[in-house]
């Protein structure tokens, strides 16, 4: 499951850039990303305040003569003035706080926080400038005409109160880069600001609720002080409640997409995670319950890679069926009889190798050795057991049963010897193979066992393996394995002598290979 358009946004948006974007460009991206925000913020409180001014709020006309300068002279300076200290003071604020991002530092814990409390500095910006604004406009006003004080006051605090939303919704965007490094620095449940719950309810509040509020007190102003008609309560109305849905609408989508954003971000990498992709975690920069939701899933995407890495170990070192065989149920001491087929391989003249050649040119001559060894038996169906020095035991038919276990061994053991006089002709092995009944199980004490088989076939593959080092082409199988191959298999081998092999009573007659 892929999530359309969050492919290459592991910060839930691509305006806010990739993981992997240069310090510099993002200290870039996210100044002009701060900008636009305070500008729009204050674009939008200046919206609201000539909304509410001219249409909305009952009150004496303020667009006439007496009020030219402070329309035309005060107004435009003091606007002008608050963006400009506005965008300085917040721009200095957050480089100054988010330096040690800028320089591709590991934040302090005080750092992170200041990091993670950012949003809430710079919104405390815009609420000092438009708290100015309030006493410059109020004073401004009143001097002139006292009856304009009400309708001053209440128009720019409710669009002072709608910039501050706007802006610490627009800055916690924007600062979402810092805030993922400040998280990469320790658990997120250590710098929980406000929960999703907060948001939403601040969300509400300032979009919602604080008009209504605002509906409310112009009614029962309009009703105490003047007298309004029917058609100018109803634009009131009408204008007032279109600002609530447009402004209320904005401030509730802004908050679920912050809520929205992580989650998708999990989402993705749990549709990732099905498909065996385990690499690349989910970049945590929510300071709330989600911030926990996405530093949980990277901890629990390491275990899963640590559980798949130990596995891999333990199937390399015990073979993996048996490692699946363990993870699927509880392994406990004991076996049970199978009918399987083995084939033991040993090297020749390993001692003289290992007094003529250095050390590390025989580690690199078994490792090229084995590496054929291991290739067919998996390409056969079977598993190496054990690796004993220069020698190795493969088993066929346990612990996963195969149709022809006796077949595939033979099959295997022809293809090692046709590619090991091409692929490492600087050594030789002979290869004993042989089928029958054994017990496979698990052999050994409660704190430390290995699977492996034991019986007659194993000991007659060992015998049959020493035996090869003296017959022309270095591989020997019993009759009994030849017999239980399936017939085409069975054709490729000629039977000869009978023999007694060291150790054994019974008479073993040998079979090899056609043409050997």
């Amino acid at each position: 499951m892929q999530i359309p358009g969050l492919a290459d946004a592991p910060l839930g948006s691509r305006l806010l850039g990739g993981e992997n974007e240069s310090s510099g460009r993002r200290r870039i991206r996210v100044q002009v990303l701060l900008t636009a925000s305070l500008v729009l913020s204050n674009l939008i409180g200046a919206v609201m305040v000539g909304a509410l001014i001219t249409v909305v709020i009952p009150g004496p006309d303020l667009l006439t003569r007496e009020y030219l300068f402070v329309n035309a002279v005060i107004g435009p300076v003091y606007v002008g003035l608050a963006i400009a200290v506005g965008v300085l003071w917040g721009t200095l604020r957050a480089v100054r706080g988010l330096r040690w991002a800028i320089d591709g530092k590991a934040p302090t814990r005080r750092e992170a926080t200041t990091a993670l409390t950012m949003p809430w500095r710079l919104t405390q910006i815009q609420a000092v400038l438009w708290t100015g604004g309030l006493v410059v406009f109020t004073l401004s006003y009143g001097l002139i005409g006292p009856e304009t004080i009400p309708k001053v006051a209440f128009t720019v605090a409710l669009s002072g109160v709608t910039v501050c939303a706007f802006s610490y919704l627009f800055s916690e965007f924007a600062l979402r880069p810092a805030a993922a490094r400040a998280l990469e620095a320790g658990d997120p449940r250590r710098y929980r600001l406000a929960g999703v719950t907060g948001r939403n309810l601040l969300a509400w509040l300032l979009g919602t609720g604080v008009p209504v509020i605002g509906l409310m007190l112009i009614a029962i102003f309009s009703l105490v002080r003047y007298d309004v008609d029917s058609n100018q309560l109803a634009v009131i109305i009408l204008v007032l409640g279109a600002i609530t849905l447009l402004f209320g609408l904005s401030l509730t989508l802004l908050g679920i997409g912050a809520t929205v954003a992580p989650i998708r971000s999990v989402t993705r990498a749990m549709a990732k995670v099905e498909v065996g992709d385990l690499d690349g975690p989910v970049a945590v920069y929510d300071g709330t319950e989600l911030g926990e939701l996405q530093s949980g899933f990277n901890r629990m995407a390491e275990g899963l890679r640590e559980r798949q890495r130990i596995q891999d170990l333990f199937g390399r070192h015990v073979g993996h069926e048996v490692a699946a065989a363990a993870i699927a149920r509880n392994p406990e001491l004991g076996g049970e009889e199978r009918d399987i087929a083995v084939f033991f391989i040993d090297l020749i003249g390993s001692t003289e190798l290992a007094a003529t050649r250095p050390p590390r040119e025989v580690v690199d001559l078994l490792n090229r050795f084995f590496d054929v060894v291991v290739d067919e038996v998996d390409r056969h169906a079977g598993f190496v057991n054990k690796f004993e020095g220069d020698a190795a035991l493969a088993i066929f038919g346990a612990p996963a049963e195969i149709p022809d276990p006796a077949g595939n061994a033979l099959a295997a053991a022809r293809r090692i010897r046709a590619r090991l006089l091409v692929e490492v002709p600087d050594c030789d092995a002979a290869i004993g193979v042989a089928a029958g009944t054994a017990v496979a199980g698990n052999i050994g004490a409660r704190e430390r066992f290995e699977y492996t088989v034991i019986g007659d076939p194993v000991n007659e593959a060992a015998r049959l393996s020493e035996l090869a080092k003296t017959v022309p082409g270095a591989l020997v199988a019993s009759d009994r394995a030849v017999a239980a191959a399936d017939p085409w298999e069975s054709q490729q081998w000629t039977l000869g002598d009978a023999v007694v092999l060291r150790g054994r009573a019974a008479a073993t007659r040998l079979a090899t290979p056609v043409g050997a």
